[in-house]
This record gives structure tokens, C-alpha cells and sequence, in this order.
């Protein structure tokens, strides 16, 4: 006899487009619903007679329908006439379906909100919202919500998954008594004040979030954030990393004996922090930040003395191979007379020559690696990497970093016993972050900071020009140019189109090599070859280009004294930072250096806002704090926090009050109620959260 057939496993339903949709915007679990808040609310709860309807108002009516009709002039549409028993309304839909006109039939009652309007036979609405109701239906008791949505979820199915979501999901309250701040505001209860607010409310209360449920939200949020880091922070000293400690008279001492400077007081602190950071036998994660010229490569260069010292290797990425090519010149210069090999890493970097840097690193005869992106490639490997450096940090992702210091754990040699050792990380910002940022989304980091600039540093003086008077500043080049000094013009980027870019670069070079004949003035762009903007930047350097037109590739790293003028092309295209970033370029002789701004018109307030702060500051954290006001976190994280959720509902601007709270929340949370911690995580980031660790 044959055997049965073996029970088939029944298919999982087929989801609908609105259940995808639901998805797509990152709705799966009810708690993901009960959080998904309305951006504004329709008043539906009064019903306004169609006499007192006024001319521009947006009002809801009822009634009932005397007059149905098609319309094939002037073009095809449905015009529906609704009478309330006291006077007519016209509705008017140019885009209809038959069931329309076959549901809104004669004697139809109907509940409709819109805009009113003039219109030719009387007041109408266009295209008004339309519900088929029966007579002496009740008006709600609460604001209409009206929520983000996609062209795939209507607003109706949206409302009832958020209703069901808000119903079902877990809002139990996870802070014991004692930990709450006082007057905190339960959990359902802020949250069925946000989706159903009572008409009271007012727009203004709901529109400010100053209600005491916005702040019950925006504490709820804050606290799972810094748990979230606080978390990291605790798997990050659960890891093992190599411990150095520099010995008297050893390379850090010889270093810091040849160079041709002595270090600011600030320099020095730093410097010891780390070195302290380096001797612990758990990673280092610090950022190293520091106004533009600050002096952050000496102090990376002292780290990495510790460890090539103990016979480890030290990696250095920089985002652009002209910043990593600066780094790398200085650090050959200090490091090289003291017997330290320096290997280069690039993407240019082919061939033969590249092979024998990839055994230079493999073989551990390269101490010190300089490079860009292509230090994380697969076929580099390490023969004991013990200090990553990142520079400019914000330009890499989570992925990226996360390469880097897997190269010590994928390094070859025997067995180790216990966890695989982890690199020590620093990682180097010429953008101050500002503090209510520090303590949130760069919280689990340690953070440094070098806020003292060397001596000899001259102010840089900042104008603002009308780009009508291209030819006066032009004229201020051809000064600067016969005094001897040298001249940056930078064009700006435009997002559209790396052709554009380099079309306006161009003709900007065209322009100015007419305009000053005799001067040699150089190009740069992002699409040369390499060998070719290493040329360019060579005879810049040495001070026989006096002119160098540029896109942002210039923004940072790039050190020529001798200049003294920076002329940035349509600035109000450029972020405040980027701006602050490229100023720094010039002022770093003893020469008075000039940053002209030249502006296009009209300017929108954002870019007013850039340019008035350039022109009232130099100060690198008030840059930075005035930066995340205008354009919010964005701006300072880049790509550090890929793929993580920046906050929905806390303004990092206006609640550093709250900041404070959740953090001193959050730390007796996690030692005294580790799993109410762990569940206050998972409410607010679910699996988002592990990005925050990286």
C-alpha cells in the first residue's frame, strides 16, 4: 500500500498593498502603531449650517443630497448639490468614479468637510472629504488625526490600524516609583491625548509640544536612547583590546623631543587622556575634537608612538586622498627620522607598489598605515593592529569603522584565549559637537577636546560680498598675488550634477586665468586623476601656483601658510559647518588672512542665518551649536548612526532639560532594573537600537 500523502504546509496569506505599506514605513509592532503620531488634526466634531458657511473657511456640513449630476462642460465632472433644510451647497469633484455618483444618490444624507469657496451658482467645495452617515449620527468627541502616510495607505485604514495598534500594545509603565521625575504624565494617557485630542486642545498647545504629553513622550524617548548607549558602553568594556604604556625615554619622548613645536596645554591634556585610555586592556572609543587648526595630527601621531613603541601597528583612514595624503606627509616627516616605517594606502595606488605595501602591513614592516577608504579593503591585513584612527569620523558609516576594527581580530598567529582583542579606536572631528548632542546620540563615547588654539594663529576676517562685485574681489586676488601671497577660490557643489560642478569650476578657472595674466592659477576637482591633483596641490604647497580654484575637496586637512585670502563662491549653498571648516584653510601663517563670502540672491533664512553667524563668530562651538539649530543633528552625525533613527519627538535645541533628566534616569535604571531597562529599549528602537553600538 502506498504511503500517504504527506500533509502540505498551508502558504502564508498574501499580504495586502496597505499591510506592505504598513510595513514600509516601519509599522510592524503595536507598539510601532501606538507611536506613530499624527502631524495634524481635522476638526470634526461640530457641524457649521450651510447660511453660516463664510467665503475661504474650511468647515464640516450635512445634509442631505437634492441634486446629482453629471457635467460635460466646460470639462467632465460630478457636481452633487446638498441642502440642510436651510439653504444649498454645490459639491464639485473633478476626478470621480461611477460608484460615487451611484452611492451619493438623491436622498443620500452626507457628511463633508473642505474649503468653501465662491463659485458661480453660489458656495461650493471642491473635492470635498465625503461620509455617507444616518440621521442623528453622532459627531465624534475628539480631534481627527491625520497621520504620515504613502500613496498606498489611506488615511482611513491607517486610523484604524493605529486605533488597534494603541489598543493591543503593551504601555505598561516601566519606571519604578522613586525614578519617575515628578509629574510625569502616564504613558496611555499622553498617548491617547496625541492621537485623539479633545477640541479644546487648540492647535497652538498640540503644535508646540510643550503639552505635558509631548514631554512625557520626549522623555520616553531620551531614556531609551541613553540606555541604548549606556548599553554600549558596557559591551565595549566587556571586550578585551591590548594595553600599552609609553616606557621613559621611548618613542612618544623622542617624538615629542624633535619636533620643531612645543605642545599647548591643551594639547598635552589630551594627549594624557588617551595615553591613559591606551594602558587600560579594554577599547578605546574617544573622539578627538578641536577647532579647525587646533592641532588633532600631532596628538593621533603621539597615540600612535605608544603603540608602534610596544611593537603593535596604528592605522589612520582620512574620507579624501588630499587629506590623507596632508596626514600622511606630516606624519612621515615627524615619524620616519625616528626609525618608523609609514606604508600608503590608496585607491590610485596600484600595481607592484601597491603589493609591496600590502606586505609591508601584512608582515607587521609597516608600523604606521596611512590611507583612505582602501585600509579596509579585504586583501589588507594586519599583522597586530592596535590603534584605528579615523579622521573627519562623520564621513564614514557604521559599516566602514566596523571594518577597521575587525582587522585586528582577523589577523593571522595563534589561538587566543578569552574574547578576540579589539583595536583601540580614535577617531578625530574638526567639527565641535555640541554639548546637548554629546550627551545624547555621542554618548557613549569619551570625548576630548583640544580647545586652545597654537600661538601664531592669526583671526581670520570675514566679508560678505554680493557676487554682483566679483570684480572687486578679483581685484583684492590680484593684490594679494603681488605681495607674494596666495589665493583659494572654492566652488561650490551642486547635488544634481557632478557634471554642473565641474562646469562651474572650469569656467570659474577660465575666468580668473584672464583676468590675471602672468598668474599661474591652478584647478582641482574630485574627477582627476590622482597623480594629476597630487601635482596641483604639489606646486600649491610649495608656493609656485598663487591661485587654486577647487571644489569642497579642499575642505579639509590642507595647510599652506602662505595663504591668505579664501574666496568661497554662491556660500549660501554651503552648511555653517562646511563653511567654518573651509575658512580655516587660510590664517594659518602670520599674515592677516580675509574669507570672502560670496552670496547669490535671493537668500532663504537658513542661509541668512549661516552667513550672518560667520560673519558675528570664529568660535568652533558656537559654529556648531548654532549649526544644529538651523539644521539639526544631521549636519554633525553624517553617516555615524547609519540605518539608526535619529530622534522622532525630542528637539536636541529646546529640551536639554529633559536630556539631563533622562540621563540621570537612565543610569540608575540600568544598575538597579537591568530588564525594565531592557524593555524600555526594545519599546522605542527594537532591533534599530544595535546601530547605536557601533
Amino acid at each position: 500500500m502506498a504511503d500517504a500523502a504527506a500533509p502540505k504546509t498551508a502558504a502564508a496569506p498574501a499580504k495586502s498593498a496597505p499591510q506592505k505599506a504598513l510595513e514600509k514605513l516601519g509599522l510592524r509592532r503595536d507598539i510601532d502603531l501606538a507611536l506613530h503620531l499624527p502631524l495634524r488634526y481635522e476638526d470634526e466634531t461640530r457641524l457649521v449650517p450651510v447660511a453660516a458657511l463664510r467665503d475661504g473657511a474650511a468647515a464640516q456640513v450635512e445634509g442631505v443630497v437634492s441634486e446629482c449630476r453629471v457635467l460635460q462642460r466646460p470639462r467632465r465632472q460630478l457636481v452633487v448639490t446638498l441642502h440642510d433644510g436651510q439653504a444649498a451647497l454645490t459639491l464639485r469633484f473633478l476626478h470621480f468614479y461611477p460608484s460615487q455618483q451611484k452611492a451619493w444618490a438623491l436622498g443620500r444624507r452626507l457628511r463633508v468637510r473642505g474649503e468653501v469657496r465662491g463659485g458661480f451658482l453660489g458656495l461650493e467645495m471642491v473635492h470635498p472629504a465625503v461620509r455617507i452617515v444616518e440621521p442623528g449620527e453622532p459627531l465624534p468627541t475628539a480631534l481627527t488625526p491625520v497621520y504620515p502616510t504613502s500613496a498606498q495607505l489611506p488615511q482611513a485604514y491607517l486610523r484604524k490600524a493605529v486605533a488597534s495598534g494603541l489598543a493591543r500594545a503593551d504601555l505598561a509603565e516601566l519606571l519604578p516609583p522613586g525614578l519617575a521625575p515628578p509629574g510625569l504624565m502616564p504613558l496611555r494617557e499622553a498617548l491617547q491625548f496625541l492621537h485623539h485630542p479633545p477640541p479644546e486642545a487648540g492647535s497652538e498647545t498640540l503644535e508646540d509640544r510643550a503639552h505635558p504629553a509631548w514631554q512625557r513622550l520626549k522623555f520616553d524617548e531620551l531614556l531609551a536612547q541613553q540606555l541604548s548607549q549606556l548599553q554600549a558602553r558596557r559591551a565595549r568594556e566587556a571586550q578585551r583590546a591590548p594595553s600599552f604604556a609609553a616606557p621613559a625615554g621611548g618613542l612618544p619622548e623622542r617624538l615629542l623631543a624633535a619636533l620643531p613645536f612645543g605642545l599647548t596645554a591643551a594639547q598635552r591634556r589630551v594627549g594624557e587622556e588617551i595615553a591613559a585610555d591606551l594602558a587600560r586592556a579594554r577599547p578605546m572609543q574617544r573622539l578627538l575634537q578641536g577647532d579647525v587648526g587646533a592641532g588633532k595630527t600631532v596628538v593621533a601621531a603621539l597615540a600612535a608612538a605608544v603603540v608602534i613603541e610596544a611593537g603593535w601597528q596604528c592605522a589612520l583612514m582620512a574620507p579624501t586622498e588630499i587629506l590623507a595624503e596632508q596626514h600622511l606627509r606630516k606624519l612621515v616627516g615627524w615619524l620616519e627620522p625616528l626609525g618608523v616605517r609609514v606604508a600608503w594606502l590608496s585607491g590610485s595606488r596600484k600595481g607592484r607598489t601597491r603589493r609591496e605595501m600590502l606586505e609591508q602591513v601584512a608582515s607587521g614592516a609597516a608600523a604606521l598605515v596611512v590611507g583612505t577608504h582602501a585600509v579596509i579593503q579585504e586583501q589588507v591585513v594586519f599583522a597586530r593592529l592596535g590603534l584605528a584612527v579615523i579622521d573627519e569620523q562623520h564621513r564614514f558609516g557604521v559599516q566602514q569603522r566596523l571594518a577597521l576594527r575587525a582587522k585586528l581580530a582577523d589577523a593571522p598567529g595563534p589561538a587566543r584565549d578569552g574574547p578576540p582583542l579589539e583595536p583601540h579606536t580614535l577617531m578625530m572631528s574638526a567639527t565641535p559637537i555640541p554639548r546637548t548632542l554629546a550627551m545624547t546620540l555621542f554618548a557613549d563615547l569619551d570625548i576630548s577636546t583640544i580647545d586652545e588654539l597654537p600661538p601664531g594663529r592669526t583671526p581670520v576676517v570675514t566679508k560678505l560680498f554680493a557676487d554682483s562685485r566679483r570684480d572687486a574681489v578679483v581685484a583684492r586676488i590680484r593684490d594679494e598675488v603681488a605681495q607674494g601671497r596666495q589665493v583659494y577660490w572654492v566652488c561650490p557643489l551642486i547635488d544634481e550634477s557632478e557634471t554642473l560642478d565641474l562646469q562651474n569650476a572650469t569656467a570659474t578657472h577660465q575666468q580668473l586665468c584672464e583676468a590675471l595674466p602672468g598668474v599661474l592659477v591652478g584647478l582641482l576637482h574630485g574627477r582627476m586623476p590622482a597623480a594629476e591633483k597630487a601635482a596641483v596641490m604639489s606646486l600649491f604647497a610649495g608656493g609656485q601656483m598663487a591661485v587654486l580654484v577647487a571644489t569642497t575637496v579642499i575642505e579639509v586637512g590642507v595647510d599652506v601658510p602662505n595663504a591668505s585670502l579664501m574666496v568661497v563662491e554662491h556660500a549660501e549653498r554651503f552648511g555653517l559647518s562646511q563653511l567654518h571648516q573651509l575658512r580655516g584653510r587660510v590664517g594659518r601663517g602670520a599674515q592677516a588672512s580675509v574669507c570672502v563670502l560670496l552670496y547669490g540672491s535671493p537668500l532663504s533664512d537658513a542661509a541668512k542665518a549661516r552667513l550672518k553667524a560667520m560673519l558675528e563668530t570664529h568660535d568652533g562651538f558656537e559654529i556648531a551649536r548654532r549649526d544644529l539649530e538651523i539644521r539639526g543633528p544631521g549636519e554633525f552625525l553624517g553617516a555615524r548612526q547609519s540605518g539608526a533613527p535619529l530622534l522622532r519627538f525630542a528637539d536636541l535645541t529646546l529640551d536639554e532639560a529633559l536630556v539631563r533628566q533622562a540621563r540621570a534616569v537612565a543610569g540608575r535604571l540600568l544598575a538597579e532594573h537591568p530588564q525594565l531597562a531592557e524593555r524600555q529599549v526594545a519599546r522605542w528602537l527594537g532591533a534599530r537600537a544595535e546601530y547605536l553600538k557601533a
